[in-house]
């Protein structure tokens, strides 16, 4: 008989994906808890794991049962071993698109609320205040100010697309990016050197892998203006917190909003909870009614599949 186990997952219900192994005469089980040692264990009578948040090491990976699935959560895959799925020949299911207008409109949000003081003036006034200019400037116009993306997917291009009509200049560094479709799309490809040197505000589009794991360290920190500014609703460890919390309060930057960090919930006595002009989310941008709905379809659709001996939908890069 197949099992499907979740190793972790923070929705209401999991009915959605009850139903798929039900239809399939499946055993279902979800973990008490998640450490790696459990995962581990859990692994070996899986022939469908689904995580969400959960670390699925080489050794949970190598306990699998041959022609085993991981089925993930969304769209990061930092939290999976990918060459070991891939040395084991383990398939490996991911959910991309389930939530890429929420996170674009996050993401927006706090440019827009970046650029324009919003959080400052509101606390100026809270405290007693009537200075708008004083809180207020350096304050550009939109219409002179350059965003520079780090990273131009799917996400990358919707943030830029709601962002256009206020008029920005927008640069971008990409790999894999087309220079001419980007020059179509009012964007221009620069090196990270340029972007770093250039934007009035830097928002981070990019996975993480071992090349852009602290992409954004001391160094690039340094490169900025003083008045500029870095967004991160992508993965935590694209920036060094540590080199963050310098920059913020030596004044190096002018601030960031941050909705993913390092360490996931942020602990209590991180340093960035007293970073001046520091917006902070708990890994909010992905939420709305419609998206949660979306990406327990999808996830169950995947599982479906697995049980079914059929390709995943959306197959982790690199993973065959």
């Amino acid at each position: 008989m197949a099992r499907v186990v979740v190793t972790d997952a923070t929705f209401p219900s999991l009915d959605h994906e009850r139903a798929v192994a039900a239809k399939h005469g499946a055993v279902f089980n979800v973990l008490d808890s998640c450490s790696e040692a459990e995962v581990v264990s859990a692994a070996e009578d899986a022939d469908v794991l689904v995580v969400q948040f959960a670390t699925v090491n080489r050794a949970a990976v190598e306990a699998l049962p041959p022609n085993a699935r991981i089925v993930r959560y969304g769209l990061g895959l930092d939290n999976l071993d990918l060459a070991a799925a891939e040395e084991r020949g383990i398939k490996v299911a991911y959910v991309p698109d389930y939530a890429t207008g929420e996170v674009a409109d996050h993401t927006a949000s706090l440019i827009l609320a970046s650029l324009r003081k919003i959080v400052a003036l509101n606390e100026s006034v809270r405290a007693g205040q009537w200075d708008p200019v004083g809180v207020s400037k350096p304050l550009r116009a939109f219409s002179e100010s350059i965003v520079g993306f780090v990273g131009f997917g799917r996400i990358g291009g919707e943030v830029h697309s709601r962002l256009r009509p206020f008029g920005f200049n927008s640069i971008v560094h990409d790999p894999f990016a087309d220079p001419g479709k980007l020059e179509s799309q009012g964007a221009k490809l620069v090196d990270l050197d340029e972007l770093f040197s250039s934007a009035d505000i830097v928002t981070l589009h990019a996975p993480l892998t071992s090349e852009t794991r602290h992409v954004v360290d001391s160094k690039r920190l340094a490169q900025m203006k003083k008045s500029a500014m870095v967004v991160n609703t992508a993965r935590g460890a694209l920036i060094d917190s540590e080199s963050l919390d310098a920059a913020l309060k030596s004044g190096a930057i002018a601030g960031a909003a941050i909705d993913v960090f390092e360490q996931e919930p942020l602990p209590e006595d991180s340093t960035l909870r007293t970073c001046p002009n520091l917006i902070m989310t708990p890994h909010a941008a992905w939420y709305s009614n419609r998206s949660v709905e979306s990406l327990q379809t999808l996830a169950a659709d995947e599982i479906d599949r697995a049980l079914s001996a059929r390709l995943p939908r959306c197959p982790a890069p690199f993973v065959t």
